[in-house]
């Protein structure tokens, strides 16, 4: 039986018959005869790395057990109960219990289990089945690689090949992705979810960058990501040991048996597409899932329809929306950065100074304070701009985000036809609008500290010069000249030649003529 584990062992490394033969000094007859019994029982020939010496004896050279006929109805029922123990929760007690309420004066429960023992052992199908249908989902990226043909230089452009496998039933997925890494990888990992139509209750990857943020025996961080995905899904990632490749023996297995029916078949065939290639793979997917496996009644797929599908947990509505994650910390002026695109998005003002999660896809931007959504935006690539919701700002704050043309002109109406004239021109001399803002503000502002009906009388004389601005404004305020009634300074009268000529209008400060004797 040592023998047999270093066949399995050299035979895992892809060394050859011959070599193998002549390595352990057997005949070739020999070595094919327990590669041939051990390959009908499970094609995961790493599988049995883990048995003993005497379960692989039973293997290899089971007792031939007599059936007795009292026994002979109850060993007709052991191929059922086989698949039975496929499901979740069931036992060799429930399936025993369930045969002594159809035959009460059947044997008892250790009998029964020592009979079950027997008839497996003389079985060419599997000693013992050790996947649950619909439990977990094996994942795991090629060792080699496929190409793609650049149509302009020729280059070959390498690809990786991804390879989902649920064990119970062994139906497999395959797709090519450009990259391990983590966009790609929840990619492929979404797809294949979508090809079994549900998802398992554990997806088992190994420690790759995608999955697993710091590998560790017993409890590995899981990337951030991903861990979203599988919530996302209803699922959970529980990945192998770290060096373990025994812990996902079937995916490893699955890989050597699709680089024959997938890889060999494409090996002279150009593409020049991921979606060309993918094509060309899927087709061959198909009929590696509908041929019949070696040593069973059935293929993958059926046994998958029959075992797993109905098992596996619904998928939701929505598709999975790839989600990043980034923490800032929010500026003075109420609003966190996004780093990636450099772009503000504005928080309630009390967040001010405290450190925020974003959560963001191609579409949106959440963000969270002690695990609580505090604001969603729209996603917006645009550097150094700002995305402000009013609600978010400060209320003084909030004034200053409606200012535009627009809401001063409907602040002055509110006062009177002169103080919209006033503000009108003070805009107007302006080339950005923006650097006339603040003068509107001073202006409206003097309607709380002088009254709007003496605003609107400073306006008019401010017109009447023709020179607006806020300081002239409040300088007829603060000399009240707003109180004296307007002088018309355009009255004239006529020299003797037919001239108009002004009149300077009467004024204390005016000296008449007498002075000047």
């Amino acid at each position: 039986m040592f023998q047999v584990k270093r066949i399995i062992e050299l035979r895992a490394s892809k060394k050859s018959n011959r070599f193998i033969a002549r390595v352990l000094g057997i005949s070739r007859n020999t070595l094919d005869s327990y590669l041939k019994q051990l390959s009908s029982h499970n094609p995961d020939l790493l599988t049995f790395l883990s048995w003993t010496e005497e379960q692989l004896d039973k293997l290899l050279n089971p007792v031939i057990v007599e059936v007795p006929a009292s026994h002979r109805e109850l060993y007709a029922l052991f191929p059922g109960y086989v698949k039975e123990l496929t499901h979740v929760g069931v036992s060799r007690m429930t399936l025993w219990t369930e045969y002594c309420l159809k035959h009460p004066t059947g044997t008892g429960y250790r009998h029964f289990c020592n009979l079950f023992r027997q008839w497996q052992a003389s079985q060419k199908v599997t000693m013992h089945i050790e996947h649950k249908a619909g439990d977990k989902l094996f994942v795991d990226f090629a060792g080699d690689k496929l190409h793609l043909i650049d149509i302009e230089t020729g280059q070959q452009i390498p690809v990786e090949f991804f390879v989902a496998i649920l064990p119970c039933s062994q139906i497999t997925y395959a797709q090519c992705v450009m990259s391990q890494r983590k966009e790609d990888f929840i990619l492929a990992l979404s797809s294949a979810l979508a090809y079994f139509g549900g998802a398992p209750q554990a997806i088992v990857p190994d420690n790759l960058k995608a999955a697993v943020n710091k590998a560790d025996r017993y409890e590995p961080e899981i990337n951030q990501t991903l861990a979203d995905f599988a919530s996302h899904y209803g699922t959970c990632i529980f990945p192998a040991r770290s060096r373990k490749p025994k812990d996902k023996a079937l995916v490893e297995s699955a890989v050597n048996i699709l680089y024959g029916r997938i890889y060999a078949p494409l090996r002279n065939r150009i593409f020049h597409s991921l979606d060309q290639l993918n094509s060309a793979v899927w087709e061959l997917l198909e009929i590696h899932n509908d041929v019949q496996q070696k040593g069973k009644e059935s293929s993958r797929r059926e046994r998958f329809i029959e075992l797993e599908k109905s098992i596996l947990i619904p998928l939701p509505s929505k598709h999975y929306q790839l989600k990043k994650f980034s923490l800032s910390k929010v500026h003075p002026n109420g609003h966190a950065t996004l780093k990636e695109d450099k772009h503000y998005y504005s928080v309630p003002y009390r967040l001010t100074g405290k450190q925020v999660k974003l959560i963001y896809t191609h579409e949106s931007v959440e963000i969270y304070h002690n695990h609580q959504r505090v604001a969603c935006h729209e996603r917006l690539i645009t550097k150094g701009r700002y995305t402000t919701l009013k609600e978010h700002l400060h209320p003084s704050h909030q004034w200053i985000n409606s200012w535009s043309p627009l809401f001063f002109e409907e602040q002055a109406d509110k006062i009177g036809p002169n103080t919209r004239l006033a503000i009108d021109e003070i805009l107007r001399m302006r080339v950005y609008p923006e650097q006339a803002y603040r003068s509107c503000v001073g202006v409206l502002s003097f309607a709380k500290r002088y009254t709007a009906q003496r605003l609107e009388k400073a306006c008019e004389r401010a017109l009447y010069y023709n020179h607006i601005s806020a300081t002239l404004i409040k300088s007829i305020l603060n000399r009240e000249l707003d109180r004296i009634q307007l002088v018309d300074e355009e009255i004239t009268f006529t020299d003797p030649d037919g001239t108009p000529r002004p009149v300077i209008p009467l004024h204390d400060n005016i000296r008449g003529a007498d002075s000047y004797q």
